[in-house]
């Protein structure tokens, strides 16, 4: 053995840091070495350097087995390289020290392992360094003094400083009132956060939304970390009685037994308690479910010798400690505590049930509950979920661990928002009608506009949105951004069904006629809106869904549509678009122009996927709608004669195109002016069709006219002035005049580049026709 190396690297996981330290506090004490993260690695150092210089430094790895050891990924490289270098075993190098009832499994399977489960401290010490001795061993052990006579107490020797605690005993006082649970799932992070920040600020808080599972955390922590304290306090913090008579009663353990502990005034008993912590150690106070800061302040004890670990809904602690907040569980964590918990191993239907409760540890927990009950299967709990929801709801029951049940903590914390301020749960149930994550602020002023007072008019106002805002927030019923809230999918139910159906329409309703003015209507051709389309996009998908079939509905799914089609995501577009097409037809009949905008948008997809068949008697169809509602000289004929036109280009039905795109630039150049965008497309869409025939002379003053109106009006780096740029660089291509064509080409795919994507089918094309014009200039 190398002079500095130690004994042993002793490998464990989070959960079992209390038997880590027990195990190597004895191997100490009996003359040992050993290496272990609790003790040896300092803060600012490299953990990974820091355990890869531990395994190296250590003749052999102790692996202290439990069930969550074996699942852990973080601990399988720790005992890895050692077996690496004795596979079967025969140096001994890996020691498994088995501390509760697990099968090995793996690479542990075959190994031999110490077997701690379920012994006394004393017996648990006993075996611990026999079998270690014997591990150490070359020889056969065997004692050199006859075994002691089964039962007769043997003497225990005093060590000069402190032993850890025997893991799995109590301190003296302790009144935590839950027991531990076997299904707590994850949160290794959290834990490991909170016991390591403990050693920079003696008061932590951990917050969230009401099933969360905060108090499971603080139950999980006083377990975890039992062995480091003498006194383990558990303080019902919701309201100020449940909160004075715990603290009280902590005068009468032994462990402190305060001569004021008989005095018939709670506030010299709660004093008494406050000055004693203050003079002691290895103490936590767990405030749980605290809900206002301020009637916990004057408990709070002023001394850092001790912990104080707060959990409540309510953000703004940071004047009192460290606040840490919750989120629902990652999707993994859902995932193996549903097969945990039900005993079924399908990770799809696992996978799937989550996704559908939000990750949601509290409902998880209720979901898994009725499974096991029930003896049904993960996926049909989803179906009832997803189809008899509410009756559902009725038949599950809380937890045994926690008080209520989802749907109830939900709502008594929404109760509580409402009497902070009344339009927290008009705020609420807007957010209950669109997508649960990203809500615009704006869109919630927008709809204050809208709203009466007795629903709640007045959003409008900053001030009184912020209001409203902020009593969610302390609930944690929302989280808030600067520009944007997000609910939880669960919330929104248990909001909409507070209220009932009418109301929750009325506020649908309202919500459908703010989105369909939002959502811009110039996504087909203006990318500059893009990003605000994508903010607005989850909302309209969902209030589509789940709106009437009204005219408002068919508006924001054809800006939806437009919005799709300028992305060239033709497969969203179209149900979009035909959707949009029947809700005008039933609600304005087959002859408004809305019919004829919609044919036209469908019609334009169809042809831009070559289906020229099916987009023609839609293009005609609108064309003579327009023309009968809006008169033969409208802009809009003009728009659908230009449509219509670029069809029979494609077909090859020259002459008729050419009549028709001349009467639709005369038709713009007369309304609109000589300089309107659209009077550029008319001069484009001529230009096109007299290329195709071969009048390059006559094509290229109306190319040249058509872009200079487009840089003027839509500025040099619009996607339109791209498509001029390309046309007019294919006709100098076609003439032979490559060294014309080429920085046009060049132009218009960086032009598409920024404002289209690399992946769009603009900038593809005219990338290609780059290529094309380089490759006959190379030849040439």
């Amino acid at each position: 053995m190398a002079q500095d190396q130690k004994d042993f690297f002793i490998s464990y996981t989070g959960a079992d840091r209390q038997w880590a330290e027990w195990i190597a506090w004895h191997l100490e004490h009996a003359g040992y070495s050993t290496i272990i993260q609790a003790w040896d690695f300092r803060a600012g150092g490299n953990f990974i350097l820091e355990m890869h210089r531990a395994a190296i430094d250590s003749a052999r790895t102790i692996a202290v087995l439990s069930e969550k050891y074996q699942q852990s990924f973080y601990t399988q490289p720790e005992w890895a390289a050692a077996l690496v270098h004795d596979p079967t075993g025969k140096k001994r190098l890996v020691v498994p020290i088995r501390i509760e009832t697990v099968e090995p499994v793996g690479l542990f399977a075959p190994l031999i392992y110490i077997d701690l489960a379920g012994l006394t401290e004393e017996s648990a010490k006993k075996k611990l360094l026999a079998d270690i001795q014997a591990t150490m061993s070359s020889e056969p052990v065997r004692p050199k003094t006859a075994p002691n006579f089964p039962g007769q107490p043997g003497i225990v020797q005093t060590p000069a400083i402190p032993q850890p605690r025997f893991p799995g005993t109590l301190p003296p006082a302790w009144n935590v009132p839950l027991q531990r649970n076997p299904n707590f799932t994850g949160r290794e992070a959290i834990l490991t956060g909170l016991h390591e920040q403990f050693g920079a600020s003696t008061k932590q808080i951990i917050h969230g939304l009401g099933g969360v599972g905060k108090s499971q955390i603080a139950n999980e922590f006083c377990y975890r970390n039992a062995g480091d304290y003498e006194v383990v306090w558990w303080l019902r913090a919701e309201n100020a009685s449940s909160l004075a008579t715990d603290y009280a009663s902590l005068a009468g353990q032994k462990a402190l037994n305060l001569p004021e502990r008989g005095e018939q005034e709670l506030e010299v008993i709660i004093n008494a308690v406050r000055d004693e912590l203050n003079h002691r150690n290895k103490w936590p106070l767990i405030f749980d479910n605290a809900c206002d800061f301020e009637s916990i302040r004057s408990y709070l004890p002023q001394a850092s010798s001790g912990h104080v670990l707060i959990t409540t809904q309510n953000p703004d602690g940071r004047q009192i400690g460290v606040p840490r907040k919750i989120e629902t569980w990652t999707r993994p964590e859902s995932i193996a505590f549903l097969k945990h918990r039900t005993g079924q191993d399908h990770d799809k239907d696992a996978g799937a049930l989550a996704d559908a409760l939000g990750d949601l540890p509290l409902a998880l927990e209720q979901a898994g509950a009725y499974i096991e009950n029930s003896g049904i299967s993960i996926a049909k709990y989803l179906e009832l979920y997803n189809t008899r929801r509410a009756e559902l709801r009725k038949d599950e029951s809380a937890p045994h661990d926690h008080p209520e049940s989802v749907d109830v903590t939900f709502t008594l914390s929404i109760e509580k928002a409402r009497e902070r301020e009344p339009l927290a749960v008009t705020v609420l149930n807007l957010c209950s009608v669109v997508a649960p994550d990203m809500i615009p602020k704006k869109l919630l002023a927008a709809c204050g506009e809208h709203l009466s007072q007795e629903d709640g008019g007045g959003l409008q106002d900053e001030l009184i949105l912020n209001r409203a805002i902020a009593a969610l927030r302390k609930y944690s019923l929302l989280s808030v951004e600067p520009e944007h809230v997000s609910i939880h999918r669960l919330v929104q139910p248990v909001a909409q069904e507070r209220v009932g159906e009418e109301a929750i329409s009325r506020y649908r309703g309202i919500m459908l006629g703010v989105l369909s003015k939002q959502f811009p209507t110039e996504g087909y051709d203006n990318p500059a809106c893009w990003p605000e389309c994508e903010q607005l996009l989850a909302h309209a998908e969902k209030i589509t869904e789940e709106s009437e079939p009204i005219v408002e509905t068919a508006i924001l799914l054809n800006s939806m549509g437009l919005y799709y089609h300028g992305r060239a995501f033709y497969v969203k577009t179209e149900p979009l678009y035909r959707r949009s097409l029947k809700i005008c037809e039933e609600q304005l009949g087959g002859e408004h122009p809305n019919v004829a905008s919609s044919l036209n948008n469908l019609a334009a997809l169809l042809d831009d996927q070559g289906k020229y068949a099916e987009a023609e008697p839609l293009y005609r169809r609108a064309l003579k709608i327009d023309e009968k509602a809006l008169g033969t000289d409208h802009p809009g004929v003009a728009t659908d004669l230009n449509n219509l036109s670029g069809l029979l280009t494609t077909q090859g039905k020259y002459a008729e195109a050419e009549a028709l795109y001349r009467r639709a630039l005369k038709i713009c150049e007369e309304q609109l002016g000589g300089e309107h965008p659209n009077v550029a497309s008319s001069l484009n869409n001529l230009a096109g069709l007299l290329r195709e025939q071969g009048k390059y002379a006559e094509a290229e003053p109306l190319y040249r006219r058509s872009l200079n109106i487009r840089e003027e009006q839509l500025g040099t780096d619009h996607p339109g002035v791209a498509t001029d740029l390309n046309n007019l660089a294919g006709l100098l291509r076609a003439q032979g005049k490559y060294a014309e064509a080429e920085p046009l080409y060049r132009r218009a795919v960086q032009i598409c580049e920024r404002s289209l994507g690399e992946s769009h089918p603009n900038t593809i094309t005219m990338k290609n026709n780059l290529a094309v014009l380089r490759e006959i200039m190379n030849k040439g």
